[in-house]
């Protein structure tokens, strides 16, 4: 099929891929230009020099589905100026059966639409539009992993990893497993081979990635498979850091933090999402666990290293948040002392069980809320990066600073932005750097 496509597209072919939403798909969309590179595309980042454009979409929020159905609309003229333009639509929107639909019926300048656990049938649509078909559809649940497919990577240095796909758990706010489908693990070897490969040829950050990494190997029927796929990526040889994400509160074992400090590359930071500090919020959101169960972790973390580095995912103004449930995240995050979090203010999502749930709370509300959780977090942030003032940080450096000419910056083992003097002939390396000054965003300091 690749060699077909190949012999009827001929050299000098563009490819625009767009790839929008999490990591996860970004690591779609590099599966997806490894595929068409192997039928002879080249690349493009100007979708009006494009032969073929494909966009990877996002369904987490209903305003990144209209952002995108505007893209589409948009891309008409495109397809007027050049009729011999493809155009493929992949991604957790086109999961849902009724949006396949809709681009189907609304949008004629769409050629193809695949699911996200379709992108192998990609190569099969394009032949087919070569061949004159007016619109394919796949949008089916498969199990392969492609694990054979090449990838054409986004970094030099830094590489994502997918252990797991889908997810069991129901989030009632979260349209994530009816679009990515039931949780799937790799085979572990073939994640291994994945990694040393990757570290062989370079690569500094490895990120394995999951909606819920905790829960790796269940469907295997294994306990704590992930905690040993740690230990395991560990033992491979070479210079480089293995972090991961996301990883579920109710699954976060003492397994789990007992690994991350006796591995040596496994980097010191959790993200572990508490989305509310309210147990009743967490209940009516399907999370699974307490607050009190949630700081029996963090305790637990805690115990081994009081400044250990943690980050959250937190919701402020789920349907019906009282002052007492929102003033119990407060107290949460005054408690833990997160270095970062990252917070949103609870939209609706269509095909939740949330989406059906009264609410009462007023707009005006949430984002009072919001702006005093903000504001918190900001003199925690202030506070805690002092600590590492004086200190020696390792820091991979990934790009030159976007506030201060002349530096660079990166992430440091913990997770924390790093800036210091330097040029771009350092990014992908490894340094050291020591600290001396702290915002309530980054760390600066100057190499050692």
């Amino acid at each position: 099929m690749l060699d077909k496509i190949r012999n009827i597209i001929g050299e000098s072919k563009l490819a625009y891929v767009r790839s929008f939403g999490c990591q996860l798909n970004i690591s779609d969309g590099e599966k997806i230009k490894g595929l068409l590179q192997q039928t002879g595309y080249n690349f493009t980042d100007d979708e009006t020099k494009a032969d073929l454009i494909i966009l990877n979409t996002c369904a987490v929020r209903e305003n990144a589905e209209d952002r995108v159905f505007g893209i589409i609309g948009s891309m008409k003229k495109l397809k007027e100026i050049k009729p011999s333009l493809i155009i493929g639509i992949s991604g957790c929107m086109t999961a849902q059966e009724h949006i396949a639909e809709k681009i189907k019926k609304s949008y004629p300048q769409v050629d193809f639409v695949v699911g996200t656990s379709a992108i192998n049938s990609i190569p099969k649509m394009l032949f087919d539009c070569l061949n004159g078909q007016k619109f394919g559809v796949d949008i089916s649940e498969y199990d392969d992993f492609s694990e054979v497919t090449q990838q054409v990577r986004e970094s030099k240095f830094k590489a994502s990893v997918p252990v797991m796909f889908g997810c069991n758990n129901f989030c009632t706010y979260c349209i994530v497993p009816y679009v990515r489908g039931r949780e799937r693990s790799r085979n572990p070897d073939d994640i291994i081979f994945e990694v040393r490969s990757l570290v062989e040829n370079g690569y500094k950050e490895i990120m394995l990635l999951g909606q819920n990494v905790n829960s790796y190997g269940n469907d295997f029927g294994e306990v704590n498979a992930f905690p040993k796929l740690l230990r395991e990526l560990n033992k491979i040889e070479g210079d480089f850091i293995i972090r991961f994400m996301s990883s579920h509160p109710k699954d976060a074992s003492k397994e789990l933090i007992d690994t991350i400090f006796e591995c040596d590359k496994i980097a010191k930071h959790l993200h572990l999402p508490l989305q509310s500090g309210s147990s009743d919020v967490l209940n009516r959101m399907n999370r699974r666990y307490t607050a009190e169960k949630y700081l029996e972790t963090v305790n637990y973390i805690r115990s081994k290293d009081p400044e250990f580095s943690l980050t959250t995912d937190l919701i402020v103004g789920f349907p019906n948040e009282s002052d007492e449930d929102f003033n119990a995240t407060l107290d949460i995050i005054k408690y833990v002392k997160y270095d970062n979090i990252y917070s949103f203010i609870y939209s609706k999502r269509s095909g939740t069980k949330a989406a059906e749930m009264p609410d009462f709370v007023s707009d005006e509300v949430k984002g009072r809320r919001m702006r005093k959780l903000l504001e918190i977090q900001r003199e925690i942030s202030s506070e805690n990066y002092r600590r590492f003032i004086g200190k020696k940080m390792r820091v991979l450096v990934d790009d030159v600073s976007k506030k201060q000419k002349g530096y660079v910056s990166g992430k440091s083992n913990e997770f924390i932005i790093v800036e210091f003097e330097g040029d771009n002939s350092l990014i992908g390396q490894f340094v050291d750097v020591e600290i001396t000054d702290a915002m309530n965003w980054a760390v600066r300091g100057k190499i050692i």
